[in-house]
Protein backbone atom coordinates (compact mmCIF):
# COMPACT_ATOMS: atom_id res chain seq x y z
CA UNK A 1 0.00 0.00 0.00
CA UNK A 2 1.36 3.64 -0.59
CA UNK A 3 -0.70 6.94 0.88
CA UNK A 4 0.55 10.02 -0.23
CA UNK A 5 -0.50 12.89 1.56
CA UNK A 6 0.07 16.55 0.31
CA UNK A 7 -0.79 19.15 2.89
CA UNK A 8 -0.54 22.68 4.34
CA UNK A 9 -1.45 24.36 7.31
CA UNK A 10 -2.03 27.85 7.48
CA UNK A 11 -2.19 29.83 11.11
CA UNK A 12 -4.56 32.33 10.81
CA UNK A 13 -4.98 35.62 12.67
CA UNK A 14 -1.09 35.19 14.25
CA UNK A 15 0.57 37.92 11.94
CA UNK A 16 1.71 38.16 8.50
CA UNK A 17 4.79 36.13 8.99
CA UNK A 18 3.56 33.01 9.66
CA UNK A 19 7.14 31.14 9.10
CA UNK A 20 7.94 29.95 12.05
CA UNK A 21 4.95 27.68 12.61
CA UNK A 22 5.12 26.57 9.71
CA UNK A 23 8.87 25.07 10.21
CA UNK A 24 6.91 23.82 13.14
CA UNK A 25 4.52 21.65 11.29
CA UNK A 26 6.99 20.71 8.90
CA UNK A 27 10.07 20.02 11.88
CA UNK A 28 7.17 17.41 12.93
CA UNK A 29 6.89 15.67 9.68
CA UNK A 30 10.68 15.72 9.20
CA UNK A 31 11.26 14.24 12.56
CA UNK A 32 8.84 11.29 11.56
CA UNK A 33 11.14 9.50 9.47
CA UNK A 34 8.44 9.07 6.18
CA UNK A 35 9.69 10.18 3.24
CA UNK A 36 8.49 13.82 2.56
CA UNK A 37 8.95 16.79 0.62
CA UNK A 38 7.95 20.57 1.48
CA UNK A 39 7.35 22.96 -1.39
CA UNK A 40 5.97 26.76 -1.72
CA UNK A 41 2.49 25.43 -1.10
CA UNK A 42 2.52 21.73 0.53
CA UNK A 43 4.30 19.61 2.50
CA UNK A 44 4.06 15.63 1.16
CA UNK A 45 4.61 12.64 2.94
CA UNK A 46 4.38 9.22 2.01
CA UNK A 47 3.82 5.96 4.42
CA UNK A 48 2.17 2.65 3.42
CA UNK A 49 -0.74 2.75 5.80
CA UNK A 50 -3.52 5.75 6.04
CA UNK A 51 -3.13 5.81 9.88
CA UNK A 52 0.98 6.47 9.53
CA UNK A 53 0.45 9.17 7.33
CA UNK A 54 -1.95 10.84 9.05
CA UNK A 55 -1.04 10.74 12.48
CA UNK A 56 1.77 12.69 11.12
CA UNK A 57 -0.52 15.27 9.49
CA UNK A 58 -2.75 15.48 12.50
CA UNK A 59 0.11 15.96 14.68
CA UNK A 60 1.65 18.84 12.49
CA UNK A 61 -1.59 20.46 12.38
CA UNK A 62 -1.58 20.65 16.36
CA UNK A 63 1.76 22.08 16.67
CA UNK A 64 0.22 25.45 14.35
CA UNK A 65 -3.03 25.07 16.62
CA UNK A 66 -1.44 25.16 19.70
CA UNK A 67 0.38 28.24 18.77
CA UNK A 68 -2.66 30.14 16.53
CA UNK A 69 -5.91 31.21 17.70
CA UNK A 70 -7.62 29.88 14.33
CA UNK A 71 -5.61 27.28 11.52
CA UNK A 72 -6.97 26.30 8.22
CA UNK A 73 -5.50 22.81 6.68
CA UNK A 74 -5.89 21.46 2.89
CA UNK A 75 -5.73 17.77 2.51
CA UNK A 76 -4.99 16.23 -0.95
CA UNK A 77 -4.91 11.90 -0.66
CA UNK A 78 -3.63 9.91 -3.01
CA UNK A 79 -4.20 6.25 -1.69
CA UNK A 80 -2.94 2.98 -3.98
CA UNK A 81 -2.44 -0.50 -3.87
CA UNK A 82 1.53 -0.57 -4.57
CA UNK A 83 5.05 -0.47 -3.95
CA UNK A 84 6.07 3.16 -1.75
CA UNK A 85 8.18 5.42 -2.64
CA UNK A 86 5.81 7.21 -4.99
CA UNK A 87 7.57 10.43 -3.81
CA UNK A 88 10.06 10.66 -5.84
CA UNK A 89 9.12 8.08 -8.87
CA UNK A 90 6.02 10.05 -9.91
CA UNK A 91 8.36 13.13 -10.22
CA UNK A 92 11.20 11.14 -12.05
CA UNK A 93 8.37 9.90 -14.28
CA UNK A 94 7.09 14.04 -15.31
CA UNK A 95 10.92 14.55 -15.40
CA UNK A 96 11.60 12.03 -18.33
CA UNK A 97 8.49 13.12 -20.61
CA UNK A 98 10.19 16.69 -20.34
CA UNK A 99 13.41 15.55 -21.35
Amino acid sequence: MSVLVAFSVTPIGSGSDVGELVAAAVRVVRDSGLPNRTDAMFTTVEGETWEEVMAVVQAAVAVVQAASPRTSTVIKVDWREGPVGRLESKVASVERHLA
